[in-house]
């Protein structure tokens, strides 16, 4: 009959499907991951998930934490996190991740020099992150926090199909132009089927340090009116404040470094 053809048909598309994404598999020794995306880079997605895992750290107290820089081409953490040398390896020939603030961290920054540029073809990038993500001995993790690159390109599709991911946070600042990638961001982990755990509107208001008077320079309200549209959560606003700047360039977080702050 033509309904059952039509079920054959389907199945056998199902199995050529199946048989073109890879199986993914747990990195050894973490329990979950959450990764930090954004569309479109210099939105403050390194800077978010720099605070964000410091305060998973912060707020759980007994868990152990780890960040991993998965921006091949342009590495942020190892400044962020005051880190500099290169990994250790293990008798297992696996890296030791670099630790500050009791964060495991790795990164691309760890294995080239600070100021050479990674001039690479998207396979030896692709070759760098799947090192990266399995040749790393984690220990035991209780939360691993993936700072992805901008886009929705090659790294983000290979992380989100090799690796069970709990949740993507998606960083935008309130401008249209952020907004327009930040959409497609989201978008993009949810045809993957990455649950997208909210929004982060960071650089959302900013507020004189002499008269106190606050001017939204890239917007009002832009990111929570699109989660609306997406029906997602917003996790939080980040003011646009020089001493979170600050911090982060000298790699001590204002989470850290001036946590009585109201930044």
């Amino acid at each position: 009959s033509s309904s059952s053809g039509d079920e054959a048909l389907r199945d056998k598309r199902a199995r050529i499907l199946s048989r073109g994404l890879p199986k993914q598999k747990p990195i050894e020794g973490v329990k979950q991951v959450v990764v930090v995306a954004s569309g479109k880079g210099g939105v403050g997605k390194s800077t978010t998930a720099d605070i964000l895992t410091i305060t998973f750290l912060l707020l759980t107290q007994t868990k152990e934490v780890g960040l991993l820089d998965a921006d091949i081409y342009g590495p942020s953490i190892p400044k962020m996190m005051n880190l500099k040398g290169n990994p250790e390896l293990t008798a297992k020939n696996l890296m030791r991740p670099l630790k500050n603030y009791g964060i495991a961290c790795m990164s691309m920054g760890f294995l080239i020099e600070e100021t050479a540029p990674v001039v690479w073809r998207g396979l030896m990038v692709m070759s760098a992150v799947e090192k990266l993500l399995r040749q790393v001995d984690w220990g035991q993790l209780d939360y691993l926090v993936i700072d992805m690159p901008p886009g929705t390109g090659d790294v983000q599709l290979s992380v989100s199909q090799n690796i069970p991911i709990a949740g993507a946070v998606i960083v935008s600042t309130p401008q249209d132009v952020a907004l327009l990638d930040a959409r497609k961001g989201a978008e993009m982990f949810r045809k993957v089927h990455v649950p997208v755990l909210g929004l982060v509107q960071n650089m959302s208001v900013f507020q004189c340090p002499k008269c106190k008077h606050e001017t939204h320079i890239f917007g009002a309200d832009g990111v929570r009116d699109l989660a609306k549209t997406l029906g997602l959560d917003i996790l939080g606003d980040i003011p646009l404040h020089v001493n979170i700047r600050e911090t982060c360039d000298s790699g001590q977080p204002v989470v850290i470094s001036q946590p009585q702050s109201d930044a």
